[in-house]
């Protein structure tokens, strides 16, 4: 029996809650830098707050699909996963920038870290956590409700509704500013301008998330079984492994020659998050005291720059088909990537903020090719295969493992770089350029 057709509207509700829990992960990919150097963290020190992000997907997000696969209960099998991940994100989002204001300690506790960064390290752990249990349901459920006709369209609302988001997320604080919320706080102490961005974005996502909860009804594990797609299937899908026969030989050299080119795009990208904060705050506002109200100017701006990026992003995916078609796929992904190189090194020159968005356009191209284009190299190689999720699923290793090696070196190319954090995206310039020669040993269909 072939799963029905859904309106649109049935499409959009699946995905609405989405938009809410972008703001989120905007707000976390934004602010992170920003609040931990406000709660006295040395530069030398940030990426490896980022440690935990990539890391808290590549475990999260596995589980959740095995556990939810199991799942069923008159809630429904996926969206259970979403409303707790929901609720816990919630309460992190209204603690994390708050650290700052607790009263905790301001004395090194271990590590080197003081017990308001302690404190805001566990609350960005519960925060990615909740975060990825909340994120990966969306993607399930489209999977499970959604016929083979439909998932193009399904996909674009999703989307479109994870952009949207994102904008909204990297706007808030430079808003807020702009409405007169105070963007200055006492030494160690979060701006209100976060806080409330903090705050509106957690009451955004519950309501996105409530509205998802009550408009999507999964189907029954009959109904499912009906249309082919039981959980007992599907279960069995999950646990195959990457060593196992596939229909191409060629499969495994794909994974890993892509799985190269993934290592240092994803690096880049880890260090423009971390460090674009104190880059922008020494380039265009010359200053690196994390208490001055130049610094906190540029915390705003970079949500700014990264909106810009997004914007950039997706005008970039709308050419992709057409660039495509004239050349062929291997060269537009190296030309996505060598603009966002191009981006990344004009940086060390840039010193007007408004020059800037020149900057983030061209590595908005990057970051359109590093979502389109490996996922097409690769499955164009598995086209056929039977074991296509299973690979799929384990592709998402050349994405946090990347981010997890960057951020324990990040410290240490920063010291050898003379602590200048703009030489950090110079950086990730350069590893954007190796990537794109990286390109070359990927063999296509």
């Amino acid at each position: 029996m072939k799963q029905p057709n859904l309106s649109f509207w049935k499409l959009f509700n699946i995905s609405f809650g989405f938009f809410g829990v972008q703001i989120a992960y905007a707000l976390q990919s934004a602010n992170i830098s920003r609040i931990f150097a406000t709660l006295g963290a040395d530069p030398h020190q940030l990426s490896f707050f980022w440690i935990l992000p990539p890391l808290m997907g590549m475990i999260v997000q596995p589980i959740i699909g095995m556990l939810s696969d199991k799942t069923w209960c008159r809630f429904g099998r996926r969206i259970p996963y979403l409303f707790v991940g929901a609720i816990v994100a919630v309460a992190v989002m209204l603690m994390l920038p708050n650290a700052g204001s607790l009263g905790l300690t301001t004395q090194v506790v271990m590590w080197g870290l003081t017990g308001t960064m302690l404190f805001g390290l566990m609350s960005l752990m519960f925060l990615d956590t909740s975060i990825n249990i909340a994120m990966q349901p969306f993607k399930m459920m489209v999977g499970d409700m959604v016929n083979e006709e439909q998932k193009g369209v399904a996909y674009s609302i999703q989307s479109f509704l994870c952009n949207a988001g994102s904008l909204v997320g990297y706007l808030f604080p430079y808003i807020f500013t702009f409405l007169g919320v105070q963007n200055v706080a006492p030494e160690g102490v979060i701006p209100n301008s976060v806080i409330y961005s903090f705050y509106i974005g957690a009451a955004i996502l519950i309501l996105c998330v409530i509205y998802t909860t009550f408009n999507v009804k999964e189907y029954s594990p009959e109904e499912m079984a009906k249309f082919g797609a039981g959980a007992e299937e599907k279960a069995a899908d999950a646990v195959e492994t990457i060593t196992e026969q596939g229909k191409s030989a060629s499969i495994p050299y794909t994974f890993f020659s892509i799985g190269l080119v993934q290592f240092f795009c994803w690096a880049a990208f880890m260090y423009m998050w971390t460090y674009t904060n104190g880059a922008v705050a020494a380039q265009c506002w010359g200053t690196t005291d994390v208490h001055s109200a130049g610094y906190q100017e540029a915390g705003n701006w970079v949500g700014v720059v990264f909106a810009v990026q997004a914007i950039g992003s997706v005008i970039w995916a709308a050419l992709i088909p057409a660039l495509t078609k004239l050349t062929n796929t291997k060269f537009a992904y190296i030309i996505s990537l060598l603009l966002g190189a191009v981006g990344f090194i004009s940086t060390m020159w840039v010193t007007n903020q408004y020059v800037l968005f020149i900057s983030f356009l061209l590595i908005g191209c990057a970051w359109a090719g590093m979502l389109a284009f490996p996922f097409i190299l690769f499955t164009n190689a598995l086209q056929g295969n039977p074991k296509m999720g299973t690979y799929l699923g384990l592709f998402n290793c050349t994405i946090c493992l990347p981010q997890i090696v960057a951020a324990v070196l990040g410290g240490m190319f920063l010291n050898a770089l003379g602590g200048e954090q703009v030489m950090m995206l110079v950086l990730a310039g350069v590893l954007l350029a190796i990537g794109s020669c990286c390109v070359f040993t990927i063999k296509s269909k």
